[in-house]
């Protein structure tokens, strides 16, 4: 009689925790999804372009909703907002020579908010030899910290993709640190640059926010989307000059405060959940960029990037895609995950597109994080695609409830920290 009646009591007390847990359908649901959607892509956000004031309109909405879902700020102050500034150069002149010989000036490549720079041996520039058979993370690694200065020589086995190198190193944070990149077969013990150029600062801001983990706190699962779209343009022939950016990505950003308040009222999650907004995806990916660099990859566990989940996939509704599926097994596991259910996940039918490099996850997929997008988009016929016609009216509402839904879903073994999705092999990016 004793241990049934214990056994009621726990079944009594289970019983009441599981009726205490928040009903998902409750939260994520059409209403909820439109209610969101319709602010975020709303002539009043006139089209949410980078550096000018109607993003900062549309980051101050989505600081209100992730105060609402009680998230807490990334650095415990009290702003949402991660601020940065993008460095505007404009190259005066670079020279440089290595042991008394001369580099040309398409051999350096300079990551500097300096107006005027003067490097040789005595500057205390840290030397680097990135050698025949490195990687362009040896670089990323190199770019992505904000104490050194160094001097990064680059074998000329490399000189394919240098070009790709130089434009990734010129897209230039405010920094107290800089980074002189020479391609050479020198390793040279006297070496002299000199750098001036033009400087202006631009400001931006990502909003973030975070829901500590319980047990494995230090370990983090990212939630994110990009913000920001192409703004006001030339009037279509509905003498439309709006481009709201519906799908591109309001949809991918009501997607992840949906996911915050959903997440924040379970209050399970075992591991740090960060849910970003990016800026500036439309014109470089600057904000990821930015916000990648603040973390230390080998803790981020998994990136969701969401972009572009307002229409049906091309196996109709209840489906979305994963792109750089074979990269990592996290596909396998949000499989698992929905076992059962209605909704698949599917690799990325458009390879030939390169959608994996093409979207926020880049940044830390190339520093080895299993960070993929997940998106519906046609990108064979999106008729609305980077037009003044991709408004809410164009959206399914139902059909993103249940795709955020299958995402909250299909990540709940990896929030609880039971799944762990395998590393990215960077070495195999381009």
């Amino acid at each position: 009689m004793r241990i049934l009646f214990v056994y009621l009591i726990l079944f009594a007390s289970g019983s009441n925790l599981f009726a205490q847990a928040p009903n998902i359908d409750a939260i994520i649901n059409p209403k909820s999804v439109e209610n969101i959607e319709k602010v975020l892509s709303s002539d009043a956000m006139r089209g949410r372009a980078a550096f000018t004031p109607d993003i900062d309109r549309a980051a101050a909405f989505i600081e209100t909703q992730f105060k609402a879902a009680g998230l807490k700020t990334l650095d415990g102050g009290a702003s949402y907002l991660q601020p940065f500034s993008m460095i505007n150069s404009k190259l005066i002149s670079v020279t440089g020579s290595l042991d008394g010989v001369d580099v040309p000036e398409s051999s350096i490549a300079v990551s500097s908010s300096s107006p005027h720079l003067v490097v040789n041996e005595n500057s205390g520039y840290e030397k680097i030899f990135i050698k025949a058979g490195g990687s362009f993370l040896d670089l990323i690694r190199i770019l992505s910290q904000d104490k050194k200065s160094y001097l990064v020589l680059v074998d000329t086995s490399f000189s394919k993709k240098f070009s790709r190198w130089k434009d990734f190193a010129m897209q230039q944070f405010k920094s107290p640190r800089n980074v002189v990149i020479i391609l050479t077969a020198a390793n040279p013990s006297k070496y002299s640059i000199t750098l001036d150029q033009q400087v202006s600062e631009r400001k931006l801001a990502n909003v973030v926010g975070i829901l500590p983990g319980k047990s494995k706190k230090d370990e983090y699962v990212i939630f994110s989307g990009h913000y920001d779209h192409l703004g006001v343009g030339q009037p279509d022939e509905k003498k439309d000059s709006i481009f709201n950016g519906a799908n591109d990505d309001a949809s991918g950003s009501t997607a992840v405060m949906i996911l915050a308040n959903y997440f924040s009222k379970l209050h399970n999650n075992e591991r740090t959940l960060v849910f970003a907004t990016f800026t500036a995806e439309e014109v470089g990916g600057f904000g990821s960029q930015y916000f990648s660099r603040q973390f230390d990859p080998a803790k981020v566990m998994a990136m969701f990037n969401i972009e572009m989940i307002g229409t049906e996939s091309k196996w109709g509704t209840n489906s979305a895609f994963i792109t750089g599926y074979e990269k990592t097994d996290m596909g396998k596991i949000l499989e698992k995950n929905l076992s059962g259910s209605k909704f698949t996940f599917y690799p990325d039918p458009y390879p030939e597109q390169s959608l994996f490099y093409r979207s926020d996850n880049a940044t830390l997929a190339r520093q080895g994080v299993p960070a993929h997008t997940i998106s519906t988009a046609k990108m064979s016929e999106e008729k609305y695609y980077h037009t003044q016609g991709d408004e809410i009216g164009t959206l399914d509402m139902k059909n993103m409830a249940e795709i955020i839904k299958s995402i909250a879903i299909s990540a709940r073994s990896i929030i609880a920290g039971t799944d762990t999705p395998s590393r990215v092999d960077a070495t195999q990016l381009r």
